[in-house]
């Protein structure tokens, strides 16, 4: 029902609808905040007026995300409504490091934020406000994101949260990184296997808490783990390395004779409800007591799916445009909830003051972490006389920054061996329980290899994202398997209202360079992706072509903020094109020449200028070999290595602008028509073309093709997988000599 003594109710509840009775013994167990003025936590977990208190606290988030939820017919109240004592547990127990892996929770989240007053931090006053906010541009996205006041993380694809988490507790070991997960993503088998090779890699690292929402239902079914008994359900996680798992079922305080395994707790007496909260908030109590003393905990709170809202089950899951707030079962579920008048403050003030103050002022991600600096790294010039490895090149100085930043983290799941990167290994040594000097293996090593891209990709950028330098490595081929982690977090950092480390990746072994392994290691059409992320305003993919350009692309990486950094090259001994002070010009300035025919080889009267414009290393080889042959023929030749093709763009092509540490650097027209000016051009990738768009969208030859990635196949060599896909000398000689000939008919 309606309060109707508007003179206790809170500013910053304009806008909610509903206010209902007191409940019994409100007086007594309100009297004051429990998380007093000064302090940042409840004191005693058993206390009854702080039980009480957190179930009041509970119920305003249950009642706050499903009316911003119905304000917009959209978005997604159930499941968070089901995680409620939990999370509310949490807070006051001055937990606020809370990240999560459910996307859908966002409403939930924001709601915590608006009563801890976060929100106000992007001009969120009132719940008026908050509902107009919801949803829209430069407000609360539909799912989460680091750049909403006082939230550690983002939240979307799912299995994704516990990276964040486990990231928080390797760079905070004071603090509690509480996780929660759904069971509607337990369906993922890499969430517990992945936090089962942090913990044999980072045993003495327990101080994050996953925190199970068990409802028993995912977005439009049952979940794959609604059948688990209790028992069933403790044992997979203890097979995980669990040492502690606290499991509270709400159907064991259930009163109201609701049938099924999961039952909702909102429609039990208030005498059983506050005993349903007490055990959530004691087990959460004794699970963060247990995590922050050495042993792997996790929690889980079981209840059924959308308790307390609307409606339950998968059917909660999400509002569709009939469920807006003047439907009767929206009202009916927001009267349900409703709290009087008198707690609102009550429960703003416990959580304003959880954890030491509003989240937008205390959690880790709000202030930048402190960096060892970057050290001035020594780089190998190799002459243009010799070949060099230039995955090898770049390993020598991952060694250098591993060697002077102790957090610093190389994640790899194919090895670094395999990638001609053994030096990394050497230097910064295998993190691994099994010390073996003959494979770089020690307890304290900074190369994290679970055999997992997921896993690797996720504590990658998840330390990138909360302030650290890492460093991911990986097969080209199978980079796609944690790409979406990174793609995440990249477009996180484009939204952050801070500085932090660029994510870092290096992809070796290019298809090229794949082919007695056949198909399965050639996969190169991920560079695609890269290329596409291009126009977000972040995203660099470079292709340096040599020993000397892939040193100063890792430089230039790694010492860049906000963004995301991809580094493409091989690891068989190629030739060199570039000095070091060439190659720095060269990723400035998005590309350069590496030849040209010299003036006193070209013939009287020269059939025309052809110029190449290539992403790789390995694919010059033919493209020099198709210049040797066209010089032959009287063709003028100028090979253009296109190192960092996002420089290459107009600024308008570019989101750059919108972005968090904009860069607004492009080549002019002058200096890009200087490199690419011809009678023809040919844009030849060792990958697919689109890393090329720029240069194709550009130039004003007449003439225009590509030579690219087709498919893989099993072959003996690079120059047989070329070969296959049409990406050869006299291929090239034939594709020009067919302009000219057609020019010359026209």
């Amino acid at each position: 029902m309606s309060s109707d003594n508007n003179s206790t109710i809170p500013a910053f509840c304009q806008g909610i609808q509903h206010f209902g009775e007191k409940w019994p013994e409100f007086d007594k167990h309100t009297a004051e905040a429990v998380i007093a003025e000064g302090q940042s936590a409840i004191s005693n977990s058993a206390d009854d007026s702080s039980v009480y208190q957190t179930l009041l606290a509970a119920d305003a988030l249950r009642y706050l995300t499903l009316q911003v939820t119905g304000s917009k017919g959209s978005g997604h109240p159930g499941g968070f409504a089901s995680s409620a004592e939990a999370h509310a547990s949490l807070m006051m127990l001055g937990h606020t490091n809370i990240v999560t892996e459910v996307g859908h929770h966002a409403p939930g989240f924001y709601s915590s934020m608006f009563l801890d007053s976060s929100l106000e931090e992007m001009g969120i006053y009132n719940m008026d406000d908050m509902m107009q906010r919801f949803r829209e541009k430069h407000g609360l996205l539909g799912h989460l994101s680091g750049a909403i006041p006082g939230l550690l993380a983002p939240a979307g694809p799912l299995g994704q949260g516990q990276h964040f988490a486990m990231a928080g507790a390797y760079l905070h070991r004071d603090k509690l990184f509480p996780v929660t997960i759904g069971d509607g993503g337990m369906g993922e088998p890499y969430v517990l296997n992945s936090m089962m090779h942090f913990h044999t890699a980072y045993p003495d690292i327990t101080n994050f808490l996953p925190v199970l929402i068990w409802n028993g239902y995912s977005q439009e079914h049952h979940s794959m783990v609604s059948l688990h008994n209790n028992k069933q359900m403790t044992d997979y996680w203890k097979g995980h390395s669990f040492d502690e798992v606290i499991l509270v079922d709400a159907k064991d305080f259930d009163d109201s004779g609701q049938q099924g395994a999961f039952v909702d707790s909102t429609r039990f007496s208030l005498k059983q409800r506050l005993a349903f909260a007490k055990a959530v908030l004691q087990g959460i109590d004794a699970a963060a007591k247990s995590a922050m003393a050495g042993k792997l905990t996790a929690f889980i709170i079981k209840q059924l799916k959308g308790a307390g809202v609307h409606t339950v089950g998968a059917k909660s899951h999400n509002l569709y445009p009939a469920d807006t707030l003047d439907q009767q079962h929206i009202i009916d579920g927001l009267q349900r909830r409703a709290l009087p008048a008198e707690a609102w403050q009550l429960v703003r003030d416990n959580l304003r003051r959880a954890g030491g103050g509003p989240a937008v002022k205390t959690v880790v991600t709000e202030s930048e972490l402190a960096l060892t600096p970057l050290p001035a790294l020594a780089m190998n010039e190799f002459s243009s006389e010799e070949k060099a490895v230039p995955s090898t090149a770049m390993g020598a100085l991952v060694a250098q920054v591993g060697l002077s930043d102790a957090r610093y983290v190389v994640t790899n799941a194919d090895g670094n061996e395999a990638s001609a990167m053994k030096n990394i290994n050497d230097a910064l040594k295998i993190r691994h329980p099994s010390h073996d000097p003959l494979y770089n293996q020690e307890p304290d090593g900074q190369v994290y290899e679970p055999l997992n891209e997921d896993a690797c990709a996720g504590f990658a950028a998840a330390l990138a994202l909360f302030g650290s330098r890492s460093l991911w490595l990986s097969y080209e081929s199978f980079a796609i398997n944690g790409w979406p982690i990174m793609q995440t977090v990249a477009q996180a950092m484009a939204e952050l209202r801070r500085k932090t480390p660029s994510t870092v990746c290096m992809f070796t072994a290019g298809a090229l360079e794949q082919g007695r392994n056949g198909w399965t290691h050639q996969r190169p059409e991920i560079e695609n992706y890269f290329a596409a992320m291009m126009r977000n305003g972040n995203a660099y993919p470079l292709f340096p072509c040599d020993a000397n350009s892939i040193q100063v692309a890792y430089e230039y990486a790694a010492s860049s903020y906000n963004k995301s950094m991809i580094i493409i090259a091989s690891k068989s001994p190629l030739p060199v094109y570039m000095s070091l002070e060439e190659s720095r010009r060269a990723i400035e300035n998005g590309a350069a020449t590496i030849y040209e025919t010299p003036a006193a080889e070209l013939k009287t009267v020269s059939k025309g200028t052809v110029v190449f414009a290539v992403t790789g290393d390995m694919i010059f080889l033919p493209v020099f070999e198709a210049k040797d042959k066209l010089e032959k023929e009287g063709y003028r030749v100028r090979i253009v290595a296109v190192i960092n093709p996002r420089r290459l763009y107009r600024p308008y092509d570019i989101a750059w602008d919108t972005v968090a540490e904009p860069d607004n650097r492009f080549m002019d027209d002058d200096h890009f028509n200087a490199l690419f000016d011809g009678d023809a051009l040919l844009a030849v990738s060792g990958g697919p073309s689109a890393a090329l768009e720029p240069v194709l969208i550009r130039t004003r030859a007449a003439r225009r093709d590509t030579f690219c990635w087709k498919r893989g196949e099993t072959t003996a060599s690079p120059a047989e997988i070329m070969e296959f896909n049409g990406i050869t000398a006299n291929e090239m000689l034939s594709r020009i000599e067919g302009f000219f000939s057609s020019k010359k008919a026209a």
